[in-house]
């Protein structure tokens, strides 16, 4: 693993990292919204065929992850994190393109993903070229109850 200052390294994970991917979004994901997954849930998806994920690295510490997964030619992005204090370093960026390539390697030819409607990554999408596609009503439930929307974005990728 480079320890090059500001070097962004993007490592496949297994199962063993999911104590780091459980860490990340304890931090990324904010309560009030309900869009962290537990422990078991991450851990029952990647048993999935086709389901995999990343985790960004940058020097030494893990930054962030990136879950997906692809079944036929579409590929899913399931969840992606970045810890708070290491945002706005492109670190968001650079693990949508490696899921992009892996799911391209995978045999997909579109990438879908779901994301609460106000949610600041939806810059990123639109960023990376996707295209919002539909709208969920009361997607999302937070830790008081409040419902939230969600917006279904989709990008070709090969």
């Amino acid at each position: 693993m480079s320890t090059a200052p500001h070097a962004i390294e993007i490592v496949h994970g297994a199962p063993g990292d999911l104590p780091t991917v459980n860490a990340i979004m304890a931090e990324a994901f904010d309560p009030r919204f309900g869009e962290a997954w537990t422990p078991s849930q991450c851990l029952g998806m990647i048993a999935l065929p086709g389901t995999w994920f990343c985790i960004a690295w940058l020097g030494n510490q893990p930054a962030g992850f990136a879950m997906a997964r692809v079944i036929c030619d579409e590929a899913e992005l399931l969840l992606i994190a970045i810890r708070p204090n290491m945002r706005r370093r492109g670190i968001g960026s650079v693990l949508l393109r490696s899921i992009i390539r892996d799911s391209c390697d995978r045999g997909a030819t579109t990438l879908h993903l779901e994301v609460r409607a106000n949610n600041e990554a939806v810059r990123l999408y639109r960023a990376q070229g996707f295209e919002q596609v539909g709208e969920r009503r009361d997607y999302y439930r937070g830790n008081n109850g409040k419902l939230f929307d969600a917006h279904s974005f989709s990008k070709k990728i090969g």
